[in-house]
């Protein structure tokens, strides 16, 4: 049946079975898996087919297919060249790796970069030897003229004898001639002279005519607008309305007269018709048609004098006006306005006859003059006419005698010019041989030349100096001479010289491009390259010279500003040159054609999204990115060729040098570019010179010896070269001189350089530390000005350096967080020192590595075996031999050393003591690793000065100078700090608030961006200030406000200045900031100050003496103010010290401070005696404690307000801290300098914790500080290799491991039979095992899934790909955390854990008899173990579950000495305590030992008791954790036993840990 449906279905399945789709993916980057999970189809439903690298094999196959095609190579060498292009790709493919394991750089090579190469080599190649050729044939086209001109000059000698007496002859028949053109001369002029008479008669009678004429037609143009008006009249009448006049019955008088009026003009021959009644009217009128055209067509120039008469008295009328008319009947106005204006019309008309008759009269007088005149002038002509015939006979043979003199004037001139030219020529015709030769060299090497240019334009352009030099001459060159059928290759060609000359680099360099060899080997790559050039140019400088060389030609492009689509296609039809800048890393996809050169059409189109554009073969697209270490995908890079124009060390140090000669000694700076500008200018002469030579001669026809100019040019370019020689030879020596002159500023740049590159490198540690070259280099500037000045010059570039090194260092560690700061000026310190080779590279490694030699034991107990694997290891040093045996020997003086509270304050043991500092800082890392990050401060004090390391913070003020419309400040914003402050009161100083509406402040978020916009061009245009904050929370706009910014950088007010606000992203994924907003502006970090003595000056600073002063019990006030300063700068620093200070991190502020001393004064006020309890509970439960949510913690502030605010306090007996009482009466300022001069140093004594609380913290500052120092040193290779296994394998073995160890699942079915009595220890045991299960389950699950997942046998999920993630970087699945215990461990650590755990269950569930020993921790909830000691308990006495405790004793023993389980309750053990230790001698809490963290506690025996039973007295409540994270993993509180008094612990914050 052919219905719709089935012919529908049948057209459908006909598609679907012919239908292809072939779908492409990259697998770079997490696209593709992305994709593929969230549409599964991708995978199942099609046929995977994926392409992996080509093999060489491949690689060779295709290039040596397409060398078949190519004429200019040896058949035998085909095979080489295929083989090298391989090589080369294969060789790249590899730095590539290495590139980005050292420099962090993604750079990709794909089968397209590959026929890219081929394509490139074969028109290279194609041109080479064309542009050879064209060479060679100028030069033997200019020799072979040169040997022919000699006999050329023989020819000419008898030529030019002939010419002199042809000349002889013509002399004589011009004179002959020249009398007869006299005569005739003197007859024209006489008959001129008539002529002339004449017509000056004929000028007066026309200037008589024109007169009358212009007077005629003044008139007439009087009479004009009437008749105009009368045309206009008629025009109103048309057949309706005159229809509708006739058909008026009787009408009144007003119409009747104005048609009599009209029956009077038309009468025919001046007969005045006696009836003008209405009826005869109506009688004119009858035919409407023929009657309009009687009106149109009258003949208003003669008017019978009758009717002229006849027609007075209606227009004397006073109601003959149209307007009256009009309201009668509209076509009776009409006819009136035409008599009206007619009649006025010819009035004037009659005026103006006699004169038009006048007019004619004189016209005719004047044509009679003309005629006269005309005969004579045609009497003239004719006698001109002879004259002529004989002028032109005299001037040709004037020009025949002429031609001749100069044919034998040049045929002498000939004969000298041929004498000069092989003369001046001798030199160059040796010259041009040479050349013939060496051209011929290079075309026999010429295949394997432009082979090796091909490669370095192809593939090194991303490269970085070290890795080009490698590959170019470790790599390809070997590889080339030990190929079996060698290519022929010239042995140490440089491939710029190829590529470009002297004349183009120095023409480069003239329009800006930086001077050093990697700039110019960028520039060679972009303008040889065929493929569009892409330059990664962070600083700039690429783009500088790209604008100035293109000039106005350049179009320059931003993707997503408007209508830049346009702006291409209307380039790529014009052929223009386009830039397009700032490129992000994914370019837009409309691109793709255009940046693939996909052209359609035979070539002449390009398809920019669906539109056909034209395209100009010239057209050419360069790009540009901003970005530092892109990664662009692997089709862009294939597409592209990548330069990298990043600025190196000796570039930018040669920059720098220039700049700082050039301020120091203008003269020389300005002669050296002077120099170089005219040796530049000298090659491009020489060049164009010589080219111009060679083209004359070889361009010159036969006779060339003609050419003057081609002698004279040769003669000027001898001259020129000459003049140029002796002037290069001159300037060498004076650039010898000024060389040798600025050599001595080359400290000062060398170091500038270094700055640069390690602020550079910040943006490792944050990425929000992006700095600009532009901005350093106006720091730079500053700091050369800034300098003291100095006679000697060694002392003047002491004090620059001096100069920079600060300037560079202040404006860096403002931008800088408090943590980091320490980190920049160690890297500072080491790589100044490295410069000037004043520390062992060794020694730095070793400090910055530690690498610690595995699997030793410690032989004294003062030092751990990680501590004494680092002695060990630094014993292989030279300098460190013996260290180990001299610890060992002399024990006891280390022990001192290192049990030191300040060991980088003491002086080292023995000889040790005369290390230099770098080594002392190598042993204190081994020794005592947490007070590194002193030690290292202490480092830089010594080397480079105190003055890098006081963390005083710049005044506002300053960095304002620095700012600019160009220079916006950007504050990064911390918890608790408000920087706008300043902005406000600077303002308010300068004049700029918001009253005098030139202060604009726009807190950003949604639907702000406008404001902010329109704030922004409005104060640059009127020079306002505009704070735009917390810009992080826009990060759509962030692409505009830096276009903006960029806009109002250049041309807007010069007092406009922008502040931006944003808070850092916590991750370097999450960062959003726009590089250039970052880059060019003065970043400012704000932090709350860190340490007590800071904080508790920051306290104070809350207040001022009139507070000290408002209360009238100042004693008691001021006394207790202070301790709560002390206080509040306590809670708010302790939090540093980590879970020990705080189990929760809590938001303190000035505002609990400054509420808190509101109260006391109206407590004090109120109350005649102080109410301590009252205050201490305000203080601790409201003002402080609302922020506290962890009893624990209540307690602890409780307890520090015990402590600082009591009656004591009154009588001068109370110590904040050790060393530290509270001080008296005094005024606001002597508290100040009280705390400068009594509180002692930073210690954990100060918050009453052991100094063992900032080792643990003070350790991983100091770790990091030193791993963050490592990543970012120079990398070098070999730090990539070595590690072998890829992630998937590591992953596999792992996972494997586990699978392996893993024990089976309890049988829970089997468990409950045995455990029939249900005791709650059994029930415990049980819920442990049930729940250990559910973890073990999970494990096993997951695991096999993620194994399937690998062998590709399931499809990957993104919960199995975090599994992976996880078990690679050795951390705890959160699939398994969530089921598991509380754990700090990595993986491996936390399933050795978990087997210890299962194996301890395993026993206790065997038989269900309570362990003699019970491992606490070993629980996945110790809560319900302790639970069932009383559970138990009160069942065998039958006791009140609610009324009793646990009563710990802590027994004198270990693990090992037990056997039994006690009669009732149980031993438990593998508990640690932190804070404090136990001591066994007097079964009591004290001191810690220095270094010791968490010492083992004994077996503690715990039982139940009933609650009145409880021993209270003398006890410190400690709390139980279960891991040293502490707050969320509290168990349980145990009584232990104490002589000191209970809250000395509690505010060393004490607790017993079940894991460490």
């Amino acid at each position: 049946m052919d219905t719709r449906e089935n012919c529908w279905k049948f057209f459908i399945d006909r598609v679907r079975r012919q239908l292809k789709v072939a779908l492409c993916f990259s697998p770079v980057g997490n696209k593709l898996r992305v994709r593929s999970r969230k549409f599964p189809a991708v995978v199942n439903c099609t046929a995977i087919d994926w392409f992996h690298e080509w093999p060489q094999e491949a690689l060779e196959s295709v290039s040596f297919r397409f060398l078949q095609e190519v004429e200019n190579i040896e058949p035998q060498v085909k095979d080489s060249v295929s083989k090298f292009m391989a090589y080369v790709h294969m060789s790249v493919n590899q730095t590539s790796k290495e590139y980005l394991a050292n420099e962090r750089r993604y750079s990709y090579t794909t089968p397209k970069s590959f026929l890219e190469q081929i394509k490139l080599y074969r028109s290279l190649l194609g041109q080479r030897s064309k542009d050879l050729t064209t060479k060679m044939e100028r030069l033997e086209n200019g020799l072979e003229k040169l040997n022919s001109t000699s006999a050329q000059v023989d020819d000419l000698k008898a030529k030019l004898a002939a010419q002199e007496v042809e000349l002889k002859q013509k002399n004589e028949d011009a004179d002959k001639l020249i009398q007869v053109v006299g005569i005739e001369t003197e007859k024209v002029s006489k008959e001129k002279a008539v002529a002339d008479e004449e017509e000056q008669k004929v000028a007066a009678i026309a200037v008589v005519v024109s007169g009358k004429q212009r007077d005629c037609e003044e008139d007439l143009a009087k009479a004009e607008p009437a008749l105009l008006a009368a045309q206009d009249a008629l025009n109103t009448l048309n057949k309706n309305n005159l229809t509708e006049l006739k058909s008026f019955g009787s009408p009144v008088a007003a119409v009747t007269n104005v048609t009599a009026a009209v029956m009077v003009l038309s009468a025919p021959g001046g007969k005045v018709p006696k009836d003008r009644s209405w009826k005869a009217a109506k009688v004119m009128m009858a035919k409407v048609d023929a009657f309009l055209d009687s009106l149109i067509n009258f003949n208003k120039e003669n008017i019978p004098e009758a009717c002229l008469k006849a027609i007075q008295p209606y227009l004397q009328d006073p109601e003959f006006q149209p307007e009256l008319v009009a309201s009668k009947s509209n076509a009776a106005a009409g006819l009136c306005s035409w008599v009206l204006n007619i009649v006025k019309f010819y009035e004037v008309y009659c005026e103006v006859e006699p004169k038009r008759q006048a007019l004619s009269k004189a016209n005719a007088e004047l044509a009679a003059a003309q005629e006269k005149l005309a005969a004579i002038k045609g009497k003239i002509n004719h006698l001109n006419e002879n004259l002529a015939k004989l002028t032109a006979k005299f001037e040709k043979a004037t020009a025949d005698k002429l031609k001749c003199q100069q044919e034998a004037e040049s045929t002498a001139r000939t004969i000298s010019l041929a004498n000069r030219l092989v003369g001046g020529l001798a030199s160059e015709n040796v010259r041009w041989a040479e050349a013939v030769e060496n051209f011929k060299k290079q075309e026999r090497t010429l295949c394997g030349d432009v082979l090796l240019i091909t490669a370095f334009i192809s593939y090194l352009g991303y490269f970085t100096k070290r890795y080009r030099l490698q590959l170019m001459d470790n790599t390809w060159r070997p590889y080339l001479s030990q190929l079996k059928v060698p290519i022929p290759v010239t042995p140490d060609l440089d491939p710029l010289t190829m590529l470009a000359d002297d004349a183009d680099i120095a023409a480069w360099q003239n329009e800006g491009l930086p001077a050093d060899r990697m700039s110019s080997e960028n520039a060679t790559i972009l303008t040889s390259c065929q493929r569009w050039p892409l330059m990664v140019d962070p600083q700039l400088q690429g783009i500088k010279w790209i604008k100035n060389k293109y000039g106005e030609d350049l179009r320059v492009i931003r993707i997503g500003q408007r209508g830049y689509l346009d702006a291409i296609e209307r380039a790529l039809a014009a052929g223009e040159v386009v830039l397009i800048e700032n490129l992000e890393e994914l370019v837009d996809p409309v691109l793709g054609p255009l940046l693939g050169r996909e052209t359609i059409k035979k070539g002449r189109y390009i398809k920019i999204g669906d539109k056909e554009c034209e395209y100009n073969p010239s057209f050419r697209l360069i790009l540009h990115t901003k970005l530092a270490s892109p990664h662009y995908q692997p089709e862009l890079q294939a597409q592209c060729t990548l330069i990298n124009f990043t600025v190196t060390r000796d570039g930018l140090e040669d920059q720098l040098l220039a700049a700082v000669v050039s301020m120091e000694r203008p003269d020389l700076e300005q002669l050296k570019s002077d120099l170089t500008k005219q040796q530049n200018g000298f090659k491009i002469t020489l060049k164009t010179l010589e080219d111009n030579l060679l083209s004359r001669l070889s361009s010159a026809s036969g006779n060339f010896l003609g050419d003057t100019e081609l002698v004279e040019n040769l003669e000027t370019t001898k001259r020129t070269a000459a003049e140029i020689e002796e002037k290069v030879k001159e300037a060498k020596v004076t650039e010898a001189k000024i060389n040798e002159a600025r050599e001595h500023y080359r400290p000062a740049a060398a170091r500038a350089s270094l700055l640069y590159f390690i602020m550079n490198d910040l943006n490792k540690i944050h990425p929000m530390y992006q700095f600009s070259l532009k901005a350093f280099s106006v720091v730079f500037q500053k700091a050369v000005l800034k300098a003291e000045p100095d006679e000697a010059l060694k002392q003047r570039v002491s004090n620059l350096i001096d100069s920079i090194t600060s300037s560079v260092f202040q404006y860096t560690t403002r931008g800088l967080f408090e943590c980091d700061k320490l980190t920049y000026i160690a890297q500072l310190a080491f790589q100044i020192l490295l410069m000037n080779k004043e520390i062992n590279p060794a020694e730095l490694d070793f400090l910055l590595r530690y690498p610690v030699q595995p699997g030793v034991t410690s032989p004294v107990d003062f030092l751990s075996n990680h501590s004494w694997g680092g002695i060990k290891s630094l014993c292989s040093i030279e300098e460190f031999r013996n260290l180990d045996r001299d610890i060992e020997g002399s024990a006891k003086r280390w022990k001192k050393f290192v049990e030191s509270e300040c060991p980088e304050k003491e002086k080292f043991p023995q000889e040790w003591k005369n290390k230099t500092s770098l080594q002392r800082l190598c042993m204190m890392r081994a020794l005592r690793p947490d007070r590194m990050t002193y030690a290292v401060r202490d480092f830089v004090e010594e080397k480079l000065g105190s003055k890098y390391v006081i963390g005083r913070s710049l005044d506002f003020a300053v960095s304002f100078e620095e700012s600019g419309p160009a220079t916006p400040m950007f504050f990064i914003l911390s918890p608790g700090v408000d920087p706008l402050k300043d902005v406000e009161k600077h303002g308010k100083k300068l004049g700029y608030t918001f009253d005098n509406k030139n202060f604009h402040n726009v807190s950003l978020g949604q639907g702000q961006e406008v404001v902010a916009e329109q704030a922004l061009d409005l104060a640059a245009k009127n020079g306002h200030w505009v704070i735009l904050q917390n810009i992080h929370l826009v990060a759509r706009w962030l692409g505009t406000l830096e276009k903006l910014l960029e806009q109002h950088a250049d041309g807007s007010n010069e007092n406009f200045r922008v502040f931006v606000s944003a808070e850092p992203s916590s991750t370097a994924e999450g960062h959003i900031i726009p590089q250039g907003i970052l880059e060019n502006s003065i970043k400012i970090t704000n932090e709350p100050p860190t340490g007590m003595h800071a904080n508790l000056h920051k306290a104070l600073d809350n207040f001022t003496q009139d507070t000290l002063d408002m209360c009238a019990r100042e004693n008691e006030f001021k006394s207790i103010l202070f301790a709560l300063c002390y206080f509040h700068a306590v809670v708010a620093e302790r939090r540093k010290f980590g879970p020990q200070g705080w189990n929760r991190s809590y938001p303190f502020n000035t505002g609990d401070l400054t509420i808190s001393i509101n109260v006391l004064y109206n407590y004090l006020e109120a109350n005649p005696k102080v109410p301590f309890d009252d205050l201490r509970y305000l203080f601790g439960e409201i003002m402080y404690g609302g922020h506290i949510t962890d009893d624990w913690d209540r307690r602890l502030c409780r307890t520090y307000l015990e402590e600082y605010i009591k009656p004591e306090m009154m009588e001068g007996e109370l110590y904040l801290a050790p060393g530290f009482p509270l001080p008296g009466n005094m005024d606001y300022n002597s508290y100040h300098q009280y705390i400068d001069d009594t509180l002692p140093a930073e210690s954990p004594y100060l918050y009453g914790l052991h100094p063992n609380a900032e080792i643990g913290f003070l350790t991983q500052t100091s770790e990091k500080l030193f791993r963050t120092v490592l990543e970012m040193q120079p990398r070098d290779g070999g730090g990539g290799e070595g590690g072998g296994t890829t992630r998937d394998e590591k992953v596999r073995a792992v996972l494997e491991e586990i699978m392996e160890k893993l024990p089976e699942e309890f049988n829970m079915a089997e468990l409950l039979g045995k455990a029939e009595e249900r005791t709650p220890y059994q029930v415990v045991a049980l819920q442990e095992c049930e729940r250990m299960n559910l973890l073990t389950q999970e494990i096993r699950r997951s695991l096999r899934e993620l194994s399937l997942g690998l062998k590709g046998e399931l499809t990957m999920t993104s919960d199995m790909e975090n599994l992976q993630n996880a078990i690679f970087l050795d951390m705890v699945p959160d699939s398994w955390t969530k089921r598991a215990y509380p754990s700090m461990s990595g993986l491996a650590l936390w399933f050795t854990d978990l087997l210890v755990r299962i194996k301890e269950l395993e026993n206790w569930s065997a038989d269900f008899a309570l362990p003699s020993v019970v491992w606490l921790a070993g629980f996945f909830n110790p809560q319900s173990f302790l639970t069932a000691i009383m559970q138990t308990m009160a069942r065998r006495n039958e006791w009140p579950l609610d009324r009793m405790s646990l009563q710990c004793d802590v027994t004198k023993k270990n693990r090992e000495d037990f056997s039994v389980p006690p009669r009732e309750g149980a031993y438990v053990h593998g508990l640690y305590m932190e804070g404090a230790r136990w001591d066994t001698q007097t079964g009591m809490i004290v001191d810690a030992r220095l270094k010791e963290l968490t010492p083992t506690m004994p077996v503690i025996f715990i039982k139940a008791i009933p609650v009145d039973k409880q021993e209270n007295r003398n006890v410190y409540q400690c709390p139980v954790y279960k891991t040293r994270q502490r707050g969320p993993t509290y168990v349980w509180t145990f009584n232990l036993k104490t002589k000191e008094n209970p809250s000395k612990w509690t505010l060393a914050g004490v607790a017993l840990l079940l894991q460490i």
